[in-house]
Parts: C-alpha cells; sequence; structure tokens
C-alpha cells in the first residue's frame, strides 16, 4: 500500500506541473513545492500510551515570479484533484494581483536548468499496530516518557525552467527519557530506516546503567575549568550552533559569523576538527529552496581550516560567489564531523579527573564575534575521578569560544560516530540529524 500511495502523490506532484506550466502567461515564471506525509505518532508517559494516531497532511508553496518581484501562497493538497486544483487556481489569481504591488527584489533568483532527480527511500518500521507493544516491552519497569514519530515524507520541487524533483523516504525517531524516584533522567534516542529491536534493548540497557549512576547522591561542582568528555548528543547541540551565525555566506559577509575570523585566516581550530554536509546517506533531500542539486559531500571544514561555506543562490548573486545548493537559512542539513582516535572503551580512563556530559541545551552566543557559546549541562552528566563515575552533578553553566574547545584544548574525537537525529514536529516531521562521534576537550569553562 505504500508504494500505492507514493505513485499516486507522486502523480499528483506532475499534474500539478502540468496545470502551472499550462496556466503560465508570458513573462511569468513559478516554482512550486510539496510536502507530504503519512506519520503516526505515538506519546508515551510512565511507561503508558497516553496518546496515539496517524496525521496524513500535506501542503504546496507556489511562488511566482513576474517583472523582477515574487509572492508565494501556501495551500493544502489532499491528492483529489478536484480540490487541489480549485485551490491551485486560486493561489495562482492571488499571486497575480499581489504581484504589481511588491517591491522590486534586486537578488530575486529566476528558475533555470532542466535537471531532474529521483530518490526513494524504502524503510523497514513498525506496523502501527505494533508500535506501542514493541517500545513498552523493554520498560515496563521504568519511569519511561517518550514520543514515537515514524512514517513516509515524500517532498517534491518543479519549476518552469525545467527543474524536477522528487524525494520520499520511509524514517522514524524514538525520542524518550528515562527517570529516577528523585526526577532525575537518562535521555536517549533512536531513529533511521529500519527498526532493529536489539538495537533498541542495547540502548535501554544502556540507560539503565546511567540510571543505576544517577541514584547516587549529586555532587555540587564549582565553577572553574575543567577537563571534560561530550557525548555524541552534546557535541550535536554544539554543532547545531553553526547553523545560526556559523557557516552562512551571507552572515560572514554581513559580520554576523562566530567564524569570521577563520574565514579570514585569523584563527584556526584544531587540525583534529573536520567537518562535511554529507548527502549520501541519503536522509534528506539534496535539491534546496530554487531547486538546485547539493553536492553529494561537501567539505566545509578540513582540519581545522575553513574551506568552505554554504552559499545559496541569493548570497551567489549578492556577493559575486558560486552557489553549493545550500538551503534558504544557509543552515547545515546533514553535517557529519569525523572521528578520531579515542576508542569509546577508553573513554573514562583517558578523561581520568573531570566531566562526563551526555547532553546540553539551552544553548546561545554570548559573544558571537569572538565564537563563545553558552549553555546548561543536562540529564546524566557525572564527575569522573582516576577513570571512575563518582556522582551524578547538578546542572551547570558553561561560556567557552569554539576557537578553544574545538581549538587548541581539544584532545581528540571518539572513533565511532552515532546518529543523532532531528525530532521536531513543528508544521510537519523534520528530516536529517547530525552524524558526531564524543569528543574529549581540555580546561573547558564552567561558570555557574
Amino acid at each position: 500500500m505504500k508504494n500505492e500511495e507514493i505513485s499516486a502523490l507522486e502523480a499528483s506532484f506532475n499534474r500539478l506541473l502540468e496545470y502551472f506550466s499550462n496556466e503560465k502567461k508570458s513573462g511569468e515564471e513559478f516554482s512550486f513545492k510539496l510536502n507530504r506525509e503519512r506519520s503516526q505518532f505515538t506519546r508515551f508517559n510512565r511507561a503508558k500510551v497516553r496518546q496515539t494516531g496517524i496525521v496524513t497532511d500535506g501542503w504546496v508553496e507556489l511562488t511566482l515570479m513576474d517583472n523582477q518581484r515574487s509572492g508565494f501562497r501556501v495551500f493544502p493538497v489532499s491528492g483529489n484533484w478536484e480540490v487541489d486544483s480549485k485551490q491551485a487556481f486560486s493561489s495562482l489569481q492571488d499571486l497575480r494581483e499581489e504581484l504589481p504591488l511588491l517591491p522590486v527584489d534586486p537578488y530575486l533568483v529566476l528558475p533555470s536548468g532542466d535537471e531532474a532527480t529521483r530518490e526513494i527511500h524504502s524503510g523497514n518500521l513498525l506496523a502501527d499496530e505494533d508500535v506501542a507493544k514493541t517500545i513498552l516491552e523493554a520498560v515496563t519497569e521504568l519511569d519511561f516518557t517518550g514520543f514515537y514519530a515514524g512514517g513516509i515524507i515524500s517532498q517534491g520541487y518543479a519549476d518552469s525552467g525545467g527543474k524536477k524533483h522528487w524525494f520520499s523516504t520511509e524514517t522514524f525517531t524514538l525520542d524518550y527519557s528515562i527517570f529516577t524516584n528523585s526526577g532525575q533522567a537518562v535521555k536517549g534516542f533512536y531513529a533511521g530506516n529500519n527498526w532493529e529491536n536489539q538495537v533498541y534493548i542495547d540502548k535501554i540497557s544502556q540507560a539503565k546503567q546511567q540510571l543505576e549512576l544517577l541514584s547516587r547522591p549529586s555532587k555540587k561542582i564549582p565553577r572553574g575549568h575543567y577537563r571534560t568528555y561530550f557525548a555524541p548528543a552534546a557535541v550535536s547541540e554544539l554543532l547545531t550552533m553553526l547553523s545560526w551565525g556559523g557557516l552562512s555566506e551571507a552572515d560572514i559577509r554581513q559580520g554576523n559569523s562566530a567564524l569570521a575570523l577563520l574565514a579570514v585566516g585569523k584563527k584556526k581550530l584544531s587540525r583534529k576538527f573536520s567537518l562535511q554536509e554529507n548527502f549520501k546517506t541519503g536522509l534528506v533531500p539534496r535539491f534546496n529552496h530554487w531547486g538546485e542539486i547539493a553536492p553529494l559531500d561537501l567539505d566545509l571544514i578540513e582540519k581545522g581550516s575553513l574551506l568552505n561555506t554554504l552559499i545559496n543562490s541569493r548570497s551567489a548573486v549578492e556577493y559575486d560567489k558560486d552557489t553549493n545548493g545550500a538551503n534558504s537559512s544557509e543552515s547545515l542539513r546533514c553535517p557529519e564531523v569525523s572521528r578520531g582516535s579515542l576508542a569509546t572503551d577508553a573513554i573514562l580512563s583517558t578523561l581520568g579527573t573531570g566531566l562526563y556530559v551526555s547532553n546540553l541545551h539551552y544553548l546561545n552566543w554570548s559573544d558571537r564575534p569572538s565564537g563563545r557559546i553558552t549553555g546548561m549541562t543536562r540529564y546524566a552528566c557525572f564527575w569522573v575521578e582516576n577513570g571512575e563515575i563518582v556522582a551524578p552533578i547538578e546542572d551547570l553553566r558553561f561560556d567557552d569560544s569554539l576557537y578553544r574547545f574545538w581549538g587548541d584544548n581539544l584532545i581528540d574525537f571518539t572513533d565511532k560516530h552515532e546518529f543523532i537525529p532531528e525530532v521536531g514536529t513543528y508544521e510537519n516531521r523534520h528530516l536529517g540529524g547530525s552524524m558526531v562521534p564524543g569528543m574529549l576537550v581540555e580546561d573547558f569553562t564552567y561558570t555557574l
């Protein structure tokens, strides 16, 4: 049935392209994006199902361009052509009335090229009726809270210049926390295209071990500088900051980037730090807001030096650069940090004495020009002495510069990656995530 659903949706997408092409007037250009999902959402609390259901939703964003002006409309798409064609007609007429009233856009990107791609990634997900039973079997005796989302997401792009792209994937995410009697929690993720029950059981077993350690009396750590191991989930949180005033070409040109000093060669990061966009995983579409295709892999930072920024078509026009298919916000879509040489079974012994940080939250720039980031530790974080976990810690605030913790103070990355998924569901279920190792840092700064 899922293959039939995808085929029917793709046929609807093609029919919309034909309709807009036939309706286009001389001088007009158009593009449109389609997003459609069928997802099961199941929410758990205290190891019980609190809410479950299946959501089928879809929308089209139509952009009309004429006389160096552009406007857009978003309308729902159902797959019923009689309904969808009326929505398309109404949106098109509204835009034609609106465009003459809008200002000229000097950096407007008009459709060009005729690239066409089609990617369909099948998965092996839990059957809808098996989700609750399978997830709860491993946690019946635990205070387990979580959110499962899984199903098919399809996205398409087409324009009057001839570009047409279709992407469909079947994925799931399970975002969960397990609590102690005192209210402390261990955080975990499981995500992918194929549900493997043993992998899930192993993750729960690891969480149980951390729960036992959390039951010990907590230790208050005074502010200061500490040798720190950051688990992959914490590294992923730090990495997200590079999507917000980091690797964007526009942000660098406008003086809003924390990597400005790196871009002009006044600063360098550690040779152990390399970062790329990796689309080979097929987790997210390669096409962007303008239907351009990003390279399969794009080296951004190599051995501490900035090789490439994220450049979309508007920035390319404004700053006379070549686009590399970045999205409209020039943010990371599928980042991967290169692995190091720290063996995962040697993390604690190599850390010696210091902090083991599982998660971070509330991150923000405290001084963007110098790359300083502030935030809080979260969930299962521990004080370690002589390679042994001694006690959980009370939450700490940190404030440190990426030029330090990804620079001279970076000791090593672990020799294994972990996929940290995007779990957002605002407007629609989000795709992608980051592939990151753990990270050992010297002299990390904690302020409260």
